[in-house]
């Protein structure tokens, strides 16, 4: 069983009763993690914060039950940058991302944009599209201030 989207207010024990997973205090734990995460949280962000409250979680039980949550759809893994994965609590809000190339700030913002884009690629393609992923990179605005040229004269044209 996997889940459309993630009610706030239900706890994560309860959560993970819902799609029939066995409960254990390290899934709680991560879940919980990941929902009360500020940003968007990497594998190590989770293994780190989780270690402070159960020094005895390896980094591997970490790896394996982000996946478990992934496919079972109570998280997202984003793809933010070529380095490493990402992961948030499955939203039931059609959002997306803006990512700084400097500092690897993320920002996230909803566009109606995305919608009429799938509705018009289905219509056009024949797709049955199920959820998009917008992922825009450029600057922030404390990085765009620093930037050296070329990168900086490049950015001030587009203006």
């Amino acid at each position: 069983m996997t889940v459309n989207h993630i009610q706030p207010r239900i706890p994560s024990k309860d959560l993970l009763n819902s799609v029939g997973l066995r409960n254990t205090q390290q899934r709680e734990l991560i879940l919980e993690i990941i929902r009360k995460g500020k940003g968007h949280m990497d594998a190590d962000d989770v293994y780190q914060t989780a270690r402070k409250k159960n020094p005895r979680l390896s980094l591997s039980t970490v790896y394996r039950t982000l996946q478990t949550l992934k496919e079972l759809g109570l998280i997202e893994e984003l793809h933010l940058d070529e380095t490493h994965h990402h992961y948030e609590i499955k939203d039931s809000r059609d959002h997306h991302h803006f990512v700084c190339l400097k500092c690897g700030k993320v920002v996230e913002f909803e566009t109606a944009a995305a919608a009429r884009m799938m509705k018009e690629v289905s219509r056009e393609k024949g797709f049955e599209i199920i959820n998009t992923e917008i992922r825009m990179t450029g600057y922030c605005a404390d990085c765009k201030k620093s930037i050296d040229t070329p990168e900086k004269i490049k950015i001030e044209n587009r203006e």
